[in-house]
């Protein structure tokens, strides 16, 4: 994928990034321990969604973070559970608006259509679109990183969905299906095409076609879930 290059930003300061103040006893503090790990995250993140999994490596890592490779390790004991840090701390940046979302009211067609924006915003992401690429691209080689996507990303939403619609099943308003089975349709009916496009498989849609798409998807599942 190419010579790992990060932007002026990332390599202005590196000297400074060199030089770790420490705590007591010469050990960093946890705040000073925390922030070392965010810039870890920080230019891991920028290597592999722009470089990919493969191609980037815990040396380029290390360089780019202004650390060594025994600091890299004392936080990180391989490139996966770094990877898997990286995509866990994307999706806690992009899920905690989503269960208010799910809550914010009782009428399920528009808790369901706030969600489905909500989704397409987050999906449609230059991120979002870069780390599926990745994983796609990268699955055959490194099939440890299609697991760590679907546990944190699609798992996680699924039970999310889930355990919001199961009282609506519970309560007759739907009817009676396996909740995560129906929250996996939902998220393939809103996500998969307006995705597929925005990777080239397709004419991008505009903004207000994104709003229809997820109109007419929440319209669609509630057709089929709805009790009779």
């Amino acid at each position: 994928m190419g010579r790992q290059v990060l932007g002026p930003s990332m390599q202005h300061g590196r000297a400074e990034m060199r030089t770790e103040t420490r705590g007591r006893g010469g050990r960093p503090s946890r705040q000073q321990s925390a922030q070392l790990a965010d810039r870890i995250l920080d230019v891991a993140e920028k290597l592999f969604l722009g470089h990919g999994f493969g191609a980037t490596s815990i040396e380029a890592v290390a360089k780019h973070a202004g650390i060594s490779k025994r600091t890299f390790y004392h936080r990180f004991p391989g490139k996966e559970r770094l990877f898997e840090a990286v995509v866990r701390r994307l999706i806690e940046r992009w899920l905690p608006p989503f269960d208010t979302t799910m809550l914010a009211t009782p009428n399920l067609p528009d808790a369901l259509r706030r969600t489905a924006e909500y989704m397409l915003r987050i999906a449609l992401t230059p991120e979002a679109l870069a780390l599926h690429r990745l994983v796609i691209h990268e699955a055959v080689r490194f099939p440890g990183l299609a697991r760590i996507m679907h546990e944190l990303g699609a798992a996680s939403g699924i039970e999310r969905i889930a355990h919001h619609l199961e009282p609506r099943i519970k309560s007759g308003e739907l009817r009676a299906i396996d909740p995560r089975f129906a929250a996996e349709q939902f998220i393939f009916s809103v996500v998969t095409g307006p995705q597929r496009r925005a990777l080239g498989l397709g004419v991008v849609l505009s903004p207000a076609e994104i709003s229809a798409h997820a109109a007419n998807a929440v319209a669609l599942f509630l057709e089929g879930a709805r009790a009779r």
